[in-house]
């Protein structure tokens, strides 16, 4: 039997990587119920949540930034809260990467996608960690945009994981503090 070439190889290896991601987008909507349910498990339940929330393609969550707010109110730790929800999201946001990097064509035509395209080309890796660090519903097409560049994996993660942490934080804090504002009238 003939060994396939390595343009095969890079084919097969590449639509996996995109029928991965869209059935993990799909199974987090399909179980949207009992992803909530999490919660309960405390940090690993908002590591979770917000993993699978940030996991998902082209389909914005927008509990997830309330979310955060909340959680930064409930539990003891803002500081670890913002941690926890910043490095979740970041591994979450790996699946926008790896369906750009299988070199699907989901979205290449579209003004956002082109317009991504131009910014990332121009600051590379500053791009992306503004675009994560500001709340930014469109940030999943800035991970197929550095997918499709060929961006390594690990300074696309290092990027998301400053900025979404930083914004986490953030967050957390305006919770834990009006959670303490509102406790005390």
């Amino acid at each position: 039997m003939e060994e396939p070439n390595k343009q095969e190889k890079f084919g097969i290896k590449h639509l996996l990587m995109l029928l991965a991601s869209i059935a993990i987008s799909v199974l987090i909507i399909v179980f949207n119920k009992e992803i909530r349910n999490l919660q309960e498990f405390g940090y690993v339940g908002i590591f979770l949540i917000m993993f699978l929330g940030n996991a998902t393609v082209l389909i914005p969550v927008p509990v997830l930034a309330p979310l955060n707010v909340l959680l930064g109110g409930v539990f003891a730790n803002p500081l670890l809260v913002g941690l926890t929800v910043g490095v979740a999201s970041s591994f979450g946001e790996l699946v926008g990467y790896l369906a750009g990097y299988s070199g699907s064509g989901i979205v290449k035509s579209s003004k956002v996608y082109k317009k991504m395209e131009i910014r990332i080309k121009k600051y590379g890796l500053w791009a992306i960690f503004v675009l994560a660090l500001i709340p930014n519903p469109l940030f999943d097409v800035a991970g197929l945009v550095a997918g499709a560049f060929g961006i390594k994996w690990w300074k696309f993660l290092i990027a998301v994981t400053l900025g979404k942490t930083i914004r986490a934080i953030v967050f957390a804090y305006i919770g834990y503090t009006g959670g303490l504002l509102f406790s005390k009238g």
